[in-house]
């Protein structure tokens, strides 16, 4: 088994439109410093678009890896020989286990600005997670590469 093989690599990046939203909040603190000048004006524009900027983007960073038999996802480090089935969710299944089918115990990667998801059961008897609830935009493919990580590591 090739352990330093990567099988699946996701970045959960934010959408575009959280940009523009960045640049509007700068937007905002320029008009809101403009009563002091030009250049506080300026500074407002790219601190604000700045601080804007870097919080969407720390927030939509998360990256969800299936690498060396074990599911990386964002803070998570699960063994895949600890994961069951994985089920893909489309838009409104994953709508469905966001809210009312959801868990209290469940491991949850959620960005709801993806629509599908995965969820994977857990069958550790020592993990009191039931199931990892996963937003990716490429459910098949990373339910793919978790069997295939699971197949590897049983043999």
């Amino acid at each position: 088994m090739q352990l330093s093989a990567t099988s699946y690599d996701e970045r959960l990046t934010a959408p575009r439109s959280w940009w523009l939203i960045s640049f509007l909040v700068g937007l905002s603190m320029a008009l809101i410093l403009l009563p002091f000048g030009t250049l506080p004006m300026l500074g407002g524009l790219v601190g604000g678009t700045a601080v804007a900027a870097v919080a969407a983007s720390s927030y939509g960073s998360m990256r969800i890896r299936v690498v060396g038999g074990s599911l990386i996802a964002g803070e998570a480090k699960i063994p895949v020989t600890a994961l069951g089935e994985a089920h893909v969710l489309d838009p409104e299944e994953a709508r469905a286990w966001r809210t009312y089918k959801a868990d209290t115990r469940a491991f949850l990667l959620l960005r709801a600005y993806i629509p599908t998801a995965l969820r994977v059961e857990v069958t550790d008897p020592e993990d009191p997670t039931p199931y990892l609830y996963l937003s990716t935009r490429k459910p098949e493919r990373l339910a793919a590469a978790i069997e295939a990580a699971r197949t590897a590591a049983a043999s």
